[in-house]
């Protein structure tokens, strides 16, 4: 089934290479392409709406946004944890297996969800949470991990494939991610906490089995061991600067992605009562499910908007710059905005959705490229370390963004929370400042 890969070949080096033992055909490209896609597109879907039946479940239990905050903080961490052994995991037993060991931690995670019990207390909640966040957390970045370095194996080399191909797997499976925000706040208004997380794990186990039943055999990414655990941090130079700009870009979204703007949206839309909650919550879900499958559309739309087919490296990274320093201002302002309101009222919520939708377009461009400059840099002989090493980077910044959302918005309000977004924006465009210095 697919579940442990052939052998790899070994260069005369000893360095190992991620292709299969010639006894064994190789992979459908196409098909294999799809199977990965689709496993990946199931478990973003549970992940969005996992996130919002959490935070808009203990939002309306009554949670500050700074317990919010700690509720997605372990699901951060075992993002940075986990990339780095996954890697290893990956080059030891092959992209199938933890791409199959993703999805089963997902299951796991929303079972014992499901076991939370209405009646502990506010700390043990938030313990019992995190604890199964963390859980998530790992099972998203072994899932996300062995898709993006399967899509740097199985991609053309030619006329900008690579590009083109990983630009609508990132894409697709925003807008997908986008639909399970949507999802996971309609589930909670109509059927409730507990009947949606387990509805959630039944079809997570369903396709976690096709997945495993039609994913085709000898897909690669096997390496030689001694290269897999050593030498976490890369070589390149270029890898390890595009990592760090990652850690910010995605910090300088979740500061206000994560807690921040959920509340302000949830304090300005509810009234507090039963049916105003519900209301609530399908705005607030339906927003953000549109601006993730907008982000998504404009991640899949990148190449052409970029000039990504037969271009230069070079080219791609001075682009790569350019598009840094224009999310830099947008969160500025916004910020100005919030702060001149001095409190909630109708003009600053229509300018406030109109520029994360602007944030949400300039973000989604620098995101797709940044997606496409990680598989470009890396080396095929050790691509699992360095696509599980930039996506510890984004994890990291995932973690800060979080903290930061919950700290900010109780200090300082919508005002504090989107001028910190600037701040991460901006450290992410001086990081990338540095990919044109070679």
């Amino acid at each position: 089934m697919g579940l442990f890969l052939p052998p790899c070949r070994y260069r005369a080096d000893g360095r190992g290479v991620a292709v299969t033992d010639p006894s064994s055909p190789p992979p459908n490209p196409l098909r294999a392409y799809a199977a990965v896609t689709a496993a990946y597109w199931a478990f973003m879907l549970s992940d969005g709406a996992l996130r919002m039946l959490v935070l808009l479940h203990f939002n309306s239990l009554g949670f500050s946004p700074v317990q919010l905050a700690w509720l997605f903080l372990l699901y951060e961490v075992a993002g940075i944890v986990t990339n780095l052994a996954a890697g290893w995991l990956a080059a030891r037993f092959g992209l199938a297996a933890t791409l199959y060991g993703g999805l089963a931690l997902q299951i796991a995670a929303l079972v014992a969800l499901a076991q939370l019990d209405p009646s502990w207390g506010v700390a043990a909640s938030v313990a019992f949470v995190m604890a199964v966040q963390g859980v998530s957390g790992v099972a998203k970045d072994l899932a996300k991990m062995s898709s993006k370095s399967a899509v740097k194996l199985l991609a053309p080399k030619e006329d900008g494939g690579l590009f083109r191909w990983v630009a609508l797997l990132t894409g697709s499976k925003n807008a997908v991610k986008g639909l399970g925000f949507f999802l996971g706040a309609a589930l909670l208004a109509l059927a409730g906490f507990q009947s949606a997380v387990w509805g959630m794990a039944a079809v997570l186990a369903a396709i976690l089995i096709a997945v495993v039943l039609f994913l085709p055999t000898g897909l690669p990414g096997r390496m030689k061991s001694d290269e897999a655990w050593g030498g976490w941090r890369s070589k390149d130079p270029r890898v390890n600067r595009l990592s760090l700009a990652r850690m910010f870009l995605f910090g300088a979204r979740d500061v206000w992605f994560v807690v921040g703007i959920p509340v302000y949206f949830q304090s300005v839309l509810s009234d507090g009562s039963p049916e105003g909650r519900r209301e609530a919550f399908f705005l607030i879900g339906g927003f953000l499910a549109l601006w993730i499958i907008a982000y998504g559309a404009v991640q899949a739309f990148a190449p052409r908007l970029l000039g990504g087919k037969g271009q230069p490296d070079e080219e791609t990274t001075r682009k790569a710059i350019f598009w840094a320093g224009l999310l830099v201002p947008i969160p500025f302002l916004l910020a100005v905005a919030a702060w001149a309101s001095q409190g909630p009222a109708p003009w600053l919520t229509a300018t406030i959705i109109g520029g994360l939708l602007l944030f949400g377009f300039v973000f989604a461009v620098n995101s797709s490229v940044h997606s496409y400059l990680i598989l470009a840099f890396g080396s095929a002989e050790r691509i699992t370390r360095d696509v599980g090493f930039y996506y510890m980077a984004n994890a990291a910044g995932r973690l800060i963004g979080t903290l930061l959302s919950g700290l900010s918005y109780q200090i300082g309000g919508l005002p504090l929370c989107l001028a910190t977004a600037g701040l991460m924006a901006l450290a992410s465009w001086l990081a990338a400042r540095r990919l044109g210095s070679g």
